[in-house]
């Protein structure tokens, strides 16, 4: 397994990470557990910011929360100077609850309710990316109700088909998301929002897609967001003060993925937006990106217990851990990769080849297939690298398994930033109507 940000194997032949053997972090804590290593998270951010120092463009970085949102994270991320992109009320009333400044706060979302749009225009956040015509009405009447003018970017689709997964690609034609340039839906959207008075039409938004390693899908989009943004500007007279370009930068996974630097990504990005947005004149407008993966993927780590195991002479040997698609819901959903080691026995020679299946009645909770390992035996702990994105996020009850809690390490501290879920957190919401509860009965 290749070993990320500060972790290391110790002189116990144990995996370590932000300075806490991962067998101390088992007893404390238990399995399985998530396990995020703070500096790496720190130095991702920091690695987005100078690199577009170094452009010398006007720039704002924004975490794309959905990737992992918790208020230890909200507070991280406004430490490190970022701005934060919500897509939902939970995640907007998490970053609220965490101090995160609003008007460093973006709102997402192809379906926004009328309960979302009142909640962040009361919390008076700083930009709403608006991705369909019913939503620009909408939002105009309720900002205007409220007596406020707010932000907008218009999200875009600017038909560039990332390569990546086809259920994460989301910049080409067919999407769900946004205004289509090619059709002229996105020129028709900056005619209504620019005569809209309730509506402050910053620019555009453009997002292609997740999990890219290379930048000529960037380019491409960069070069079409121009090319529109020109055309608006001689047609309509309205000049885009910002772009944001997205995210989807990649990380690795497993052996064979090859993510660019930080710095390549931007600044393939910005050098672009110099040559494309020339025709604009002197003044560039403000680039604005949304790592999220990118910044939280690789300095994830999940900690596993081995239970059972079967072994199907000539077939497969079935490994059992004490998660699941529950915690990592990915190599379901999409056929995701993950490498992962013996955390206990880190040291020892890799002899058997076994498959890790989770605790769910599913047939299809399989976290990996085909992995090396030394001999399993029960009791062992596995540790499964690069579970930073999406998959707290996306984790579930599924057979009422309750979910992991997660810590933060860093100089030998561990700190929870989500405690482990308990019973009657599983039970808490649930209701037992009058008629059905328990009557005693007399004699």
């Amino acid at each position: 397994m290749y070993l990320h940000g500060t972790s290391k194997i110790n002189s116990k032949g144990h995996l370590e990470i932000g300075g806490n053997d991962v067998t101390d972090l088992k007893a404390k804590f238990g399995t399985p557990l998530y396990i995020v290593d703070e500096d790496l998270v720190r130095l991702r951010c920091r690695e987005y910011v100078a690199a577009f120092r170094e452009s010398g463009l006007t720039f704002q970085v924004a975490y794309a929360s959905k990737a992992f949102c918790t208020m230890a994270m909200c507070r991280l991320a406004d430490e490190e100077g970022l701005s934060l992109d919500v897509v939902s009320d939970g995640e907007l009333y998490t970053a609220l609850q965490a101090g995160f400044p609003a008007h460093r706060i973006h709102f997402h979302g192809n379906n926004k309710t009328v309960e979302e749009i009142e909640m962040a225009i009361d919390a008076k956040i700083g930009c709403f990316v608006v991705d369909n015509f019913i939503e620009l009405h909408l939002l105009n009447a309720i900002a205007a109700e409220k007596g406020q003018r707010v932000n907008v970017l218009l999200r875009v689709t600017p038909g560039v088909e990332a390569h990546t997964h086809e259920y994460i690609s989301t910049g080409q034609t067919d999407s769900k998301f946004g205004f289509d340039i090619g059709n002229g839906s996105a020129f028709e959207a900056v005619r209504v929002a620019s005569d809209l008075a309730s509506l402050e039409l910053l620019g555009v938004h453009s997002h292609i897609g997740s999990q890219i390693f290379e930048v000529e899908g960037f380019q491409m989009a960069v070069e079409r967001v121009a090319q529109f943004a020109i055309r608006v500007r001689n047609e309509l007279n309205v000049a885009f003060k910002v772009v944001n370009l997205g995210g989807g930068f990649g990380i690795r996974y497993v052996e064979g993925d090859t993510p660019l630097l930080v710095s390549q990504y931007v600044k393939a990005i910005t050098d672009a937006v110099k040559t494309h947005f020339a025709g604009l004149g002197d003044i560039l407008p403000e680039i604005w990106v949304e790592p999220g993966r990118s910044i939280v993927g690789d300095a994830g780590t999940t900690l596993y217990t081995v239970g059972t195991s079967k072994d199907i002479p000539g077939v497969r040997k079935y490994v059992a851990v004490d998660g699941g698609m529950t915690d990592n819901p990915r190599p379901a959903l999409y056929d995701s990769k993950y490498e992962a080691m013996l955390a206990n026995r880190a040291n020892e020679e890799n002899i058997e080849t076994v498959s890790i299946a989770g605790k769910c009645c599913e047939s299809g909770d399989m976290l990996i297939w085909d992995l090396e390992l030394p001999k399993v035996i029960s009791g062992d702990l596995l540790a499964v690298a690069c579970t930073g994105a999406y998959n707290y996020a996306m984790a579930s009850n599924y057979n009422r398994i309750r979910r992991p809690s997660v810590v933060f390490v860093k100089d030998g501290q561990a700190d929870v930033v989500v405690q482990r879920e308990s019973f009657d957190n599983i039970v808490g919401n649930d209701v037992i109507p009058e008629r059905m509860k328990k009557v005693a009965v007399t004699q």
